[in-house]
């Protein structure tokens, strides 16, 4: 029994809202928690990485991190946005608001409301706690694996072994990368209400993939990739464009979004 309601406990203080989609997650670890990973993150990887000095680019992504991060309303977040020197078409956002921008995007974004969609995607990653849910589903994943080992008993056997990694394999194709498309799939929902609340227009955001699409290359099916499709993204996106196109005609910074 006391363990029973130990579990209700942990479930009741471990439930939160995602932001403007009122979702529920059950995530185990504080924010103040995964703020700190995401700085002790962030730092190694700034090390690691040339930073840009180009003032024109950078005076953009502040710009445009500025705006984005004021209407994602957390002022409790360290928000602070670097760009990368890298041919790399990528961008991140750790827990508690530090921000990536790698140079080889901004011919991808092609204006000022482009990188607002990549940063609102990023930005609501932090403000949606997803490193927090990974974290958890991830150790989720394990003690599971480890409970099916004890279950399935005997020696560490060959077939036991190969049985594991099966089972490893299954429980990541069958619950993290669909977890960690779903959570892609909402900070793209997200992302765009962010961008439409700091003024900019969103029909930008589905125009976005497209061009992303245009240079992707070879990746992987999406059943095993992290990331949902391009395509799928885009779609998803001009659905819930009638939302967000309210929020940005109500927007009293309207109107953003010039060339670059």
């Amino acid at each position: 029994m006391r363990r029973y309601f130990v579990l209700l406990f942990i479930l009741a203080v471990g439930c939160v809202t995602t932001p403007e989609t009122g979702r529920r997650a059950f995530i185990i670890t504080s924010e103040s928690e995964e703020s700190q990973m995401g700085t002790s993150a962030y730092q190694e990887v700034l090390k690691n990485e040339h930073v840009s000095n180009n003032l024109h680019w950078n005076a953009i992504l502040q710009r445009v991190g500025k705006h984005i991060s004021q209407a994602a309303n957390k002022p409790d977040y360290q928000w602070e946005f670097q760009l990368i020197e890298s041919p790399e078409a990528n961008a991140f956002c750790l827990p508690g608001g530090k921000v990536a921008v790698y140079t080889g995007i901004l011919k991808v974004a092609k204006n000022e409301a482009g990188l607002a969609a990549i940063i609102g995607h990023e930005v609501a990653h932090a403000t949606a706690r997803h490193g927090g849910q990974r974290i958890t589903v991830a150790l989720g994943t394990q003690l599971g694996l480890a409970a099916l080992s004890q279950i399935i008993g005997g020696q560490d056997s060959d077939q036991k072994k190969l049985l594991m990694a099966a089972l490893g394999i299954g429980a990541n194709v069958g619950a993290v990368l669909p977890f960690s498309r779903a959570n892609e799939s909402e900070a793209d929902e997200i992302g765009l209400i962010y961008m439409a609340r700091a003024g900019y227009d969103p029909i930008e955001a589905p125009r976005f993939w497209e061009r992303f699409a245009r240079i992707g290359g070879t990746l992987p099916t999406e059943f095993l990739s992290t990331h949902p499709g391009s395509e799928q993204r885009k779609n998803s996106l001009i659905s819930q464009l009638p939302r967000a196109q309210k929020i940005y005609n109500q927007s009293s910074k309207y109107g953003l979004g010039d060339s670059f």
